[in-house]
């Protein structure tokens, strides 16, 4: 999470990509490249988001899921929350830049942790 404090330094609108895991065991790989647009008093990142099993227990080659990631830090605060649009699945987080972990919660189904990293 340390690496998304690179998001709250100046910068015009430039694409930066997020990488990240989620799940007990890291099961899944995240990756989206996301693009700056103007917000009210935050920081607002958007782009296109890919969700990959990359765990041992997969049939036929790993999973994967298409969707949008959303990442917003307040100026004012060193908070980030996040709403990863999974296949019409709205998941959401919210956590600190200092913090190395923090958990996703999806509908009907229990939370996972997720980290999240930028480079």
């Amino acid at each position: 999470m340390l690496a998304l404090a690179g998001l709250v330094a100046p910068a015009h609108a430039e694409s930066r990509e997020i990488t990240g895991q989620a799940g007990v065991l890291g099961e899944w790989e995240i990756t989206a490249t996301v693009t700056e647009r103007s917000g009210d008093g935050t920081k607002e990142f958007v782009g296109p988001l890919n969700f990959k099993h990359v765990g041992i227990c997969t049939v036929d080659g790993p999973e994967e899921k298409k969707g949008e990631l959303r990442l917003r830090i307040s100026n004012t605060t060193t908070r980030i929350t996040a709403t990863l649009l999974i296949e019409g699945t709205e998941c959401t987080y919210s956590g600190d830049l200092k913090a190395d972990t923090g958990m996703m919660n999806c509908p009907d189904r229990r939370s996972v942790p997720l980290t999240l990293s930028i480079k």
